[in-house]
């Protein structure tokens, strides 16, 4: 469905046009303050003759002209009526204001929507909502907002797609923020948040999509979108909510979102490069800071430059919380300013530089060109609370410092530090945000914010699969394999695991443990019974053939006394791995976006530290290096305090082989855990899994008994 007719419109249509406060109005309102061409607004509205001087008409019909776009600000119920009739003068857009669909969490207000969307694509007709605020498309200067805000220019380069019409006013009041496009998506039922993703991405006036999002509809749209702007590097900063089981509850209320897996969500912004920010504040700060900047800087590397010694530390300790990178700068940068600073000053990254440079401009630039131009340093950031009421002259000499160097051809990106919150001094504001130098929040936002600003430099979109295996069908229920038939499946990818076999009876038990050579381990092999130790299913360290034969009937005697209903295929017969560094490997599949790869360190680092690293099926090498080192217990892989170092290439290498086989099965697996996996300086072994299948596929049977026959349709 195109959009070009709801969001670039010619002419406009207002059903419900009115002088009283709300939809009707404060639309029209809008409309006169901001618009610089009324005349290609009609106005509707049975009641009314004229609504603030300009001729109201009492329906659509009686419009001579065609119409791109109506804004229809009437109940629910009048609707679908009004879309009719819209679709007969050529309309191909509609904003809906109108509540009562699915966001009430109803089967009626479900049908309703369901109904709506029908009715548009029968009559080709993009509509936005409904329970929407409208948008503002500034570059052409429509306004179809339900919202009365400050008079005041917004005009600028921001993309912001938000599910709450609310949060979308304010972002608005902010007053150092300027948008290209605000839309207030609402349910986002027939134009999806998706699709305003896409249009922004392509949008040459966007420079930064910003989105306040709840839930997605269409997951391959939404991979389509990322992937998309992972290529072309446009920035995408996302307030994901749904952290909580409380907000998933209240996103699911509010526009009747699948709120989705939040950890999925966080792995799949890390695999496209999307940043994540936690608030209102960081969605404002981080969007616009990019928006400001000329260019991105070229690497991750910060310096900073205050006027004392106490701001210094802070930015020092806040810098290091947040993980930002301090270079050392080199020689020539510090001779340089040991030149320029009093004699009391110590030249450092963060560095101290006094206040004494800041009532010269000549001097603060030529300090801020030394720092800027290390060739270490990426960012400058220049620790400065601007006021609203300028007592100190100090920043005049500053602002005309900053100015003189951001003018030079090889510049670097500067950003202003606070220290504490304040309304900011507008003409200073506006005046370093013209020249590319964002204003930040105060320091222990903003430091967090620069980590954003890291991580999007250091992402490299090379390095990752940019795909998902998302499922084709929807699975329901759940049904799981044997440990035998599970590593029968990981196997044939690649996947080392020890010799075994399944025996019938205690003969063919003691044949397989000659067979396999001691010692061995002995295990229940059922489908019913998952967890074989806690009901004394599983035996080590058997040596010999009298050992065999106790551990086999002691194993089926358990079995049948703590599970007596279970389907039992007789005991496996394993050879016995030697003891390496335990690792566990699983998959989960989500039902919107599919199979996701989990690892970790095994025992307590994966039950009570929650030491774990998750990325999206399919993964690449690179990927799954970048999980295992991103893992804090990564260190005890990787030789600490004098052991060997284990085999990390090979666990990379595994890594990828069950991404291929989640991949391969996106649409029947539903979980996979291997745990543990030995992890050896050289090699390793995977001496436990466990599939689970989905039980249904869309209406199929998914079986995993006697017949081996893992899904039939």
């Amino acid at each position: 469905m195109k959009l070009n007719k709801l969001l670039n419109p010619k002419n406009i249509c207002v059903i419900g046009a009115s002088e009283k406060e709300g939809f009707g109005g404060d639309t029209v309102r809008n409309m006169m303050k901001y618009m610089d061409d009324m005349s290609r607004v009609y106005l509707v509205n049975p009641r009314r003759d004229e609504v603030f001087n300009i001729p109201c008409y009492k329906s659509i019909n009686d419009i001579d002209d065609e119409i791109d776009l109506v804004i229809i600000c009437t109940p629910q119920s009048t609707v679908e009526g009004i879309l009719r009739d819209a679709s007969k003068k050529g309309c191909g857009g509609a904003v809906v204001y109108a509540s009562g669909y699915s966001e009430l969490g109803t089967d009626e207000g479900r049908k309703r929507e369901e109904d709506l969307k029908a009715l548009c694509e029968e009559l080709q007709i993009a509509l936005m909502g409904p329970n929407c605020a409208g948008f503002v498309n500034y570059p052409n200067n429509t306004q179809a907002f339900a919202f009365i805000s400050n008079d005041r220019d917004r005009k600028g380069s921001v993309g912001l797609i938000s599910q709450s019409g609310q949060i979308g006013l304010s972002l608005m009041e902010s007053p150092n923020m300027r948008f290209s496009y605000i839309i207030s998506a609402g349910n986002s039922s027939i134009v999806t948040m998706e699709q305003y993703l896409d249009y922004l991405i392509d949008d040459e006036e966007t420079k930064v999509v910003a989105m306040y999002l709840e839930g997605i509809k269409n997951a391959k749209g939404f991979e389509e979108c990322l992937k998309k702007a992972a290529i072309k590097r446009k920035p995408i900063v996302v307030l994901k909510v749904g952290k909580s089981a409380k907000a998933s509850e209240i996103a699911s209320s509010h526009t009747g979102s699948l709120a989705g897996a939040d950890r999925v969500y966080d792995a799949i912004f890390k695999k496209f490069g999307v940043i994540r920010v936690d608030d209102i504040e960081e969605l404002l700060a981080t969007s616009q800071m990019l928006s400001v900047f000329n260019k991105l800087p070229e690497n991750s590397n910060f310096a900073t430059m205050s006027l004392s010694g106490g701001e210094t530390g802070v930015c020092a300790d806040l810098g290091e919380i947040n993980g930002l990178n301090y270079c050392d700068f080199s020689k020539k940068t510090m001779d340089k300013l040991n030149e320029l600073l009093p004699s009391y000053a110590t030249p450092n990254n963060p560095l101290d530089m006094t206040a004494s440079l800041s009532y010269d401009a000549e001097l603060f630039a030529e300090a801020l060109r030394t720092v800027m131009y290390d060739e270490n340093v990426g960012t400058v950031c220049v620790g400065y609370t601007l006021l609203q009421e300028i007592a100190d002259n100090a920043i005049y000499y500053m602002a005309k410092g900053i100015e003189m160097v951001m003018q030079e051809e090889n510049s670097k990106p500067v950003v202003i530090v606070p220290f504490l919150e304040n309304t900011r001094n507008e003409e200073y504001l506006n005046q370093l945000e013209n020249i590319g130098v964002p204003v930040m929040p105060p320091a222990g936002y903003a430091f967090k914010i620069l980590r954003y600003l890291a991580d999007f430099i250091n992402y490299n979109p090379k390095n990752v699969d940019l795909e998902l295996a998302i499922p084709d069908v929807k699975g329901t229920g759940s049904t799981a394999l044997s440990e035998y038939e599970s590593k029968k499946l990981i196997k044939a990818y690649g996947v080392p695991t020890p010799i075994e076999e399944v025996a019938k009876d205690v003969e063919e038990a003691v044949e397989l443990s000659q067979s396999i050579g001691y010692p061995i381990v002995m295990k229940i092999d059922s489908v019913d019974i998952l967890h074989k130790s806690d009901i004394g299913g599983v035996k080590l360290n058997i040596k010999n053939e009298e050992e065999v034969r106790k551990a086999f009937d002691e194993i089926l005697h358990n079995a049948k006394t703590h599970k007596p209903d279970a389907r039992i295929g007789g005991v496996l017969v394993q050879s016995m791995a030697k003891m390496g560094s335990e690792v566990i490997v699983g998959v989960s599949s989500d039902s919107q976006f599919g199979p996701s790869i989990l690892c970790g360190l095994g025992g307590v680092f994966v039950e009570v530290f929650k030491d774990t690293s998750l990325c999206p099926v399919p993964v690449s090498k690179k990927e799954a290096l970048s999980m295992i080192t991103n893992l804090k217990s990564f260190k005890l892989l990787d030789g600490y305090r004098g052991n060997a170092k284990l085999d990390i290439d090979a666990l990379a290498d595994l890594i990828v082989s069950i991404s291929d086989f989640a991949k391969d099965n996106k649409n029947t697996l539903k979980e996979l855990d291997i745990n543990p996996i030995f992890v050896y300086e050289k090699g390793l072994s995977a001496v436990d899994a466990l599939v689970i299948n989905y039980e249904n596929i869309d209406g199929c049977e998914s079986k995993n008994q006697e017949e081996k026959e893992y899904t039939l349709c």
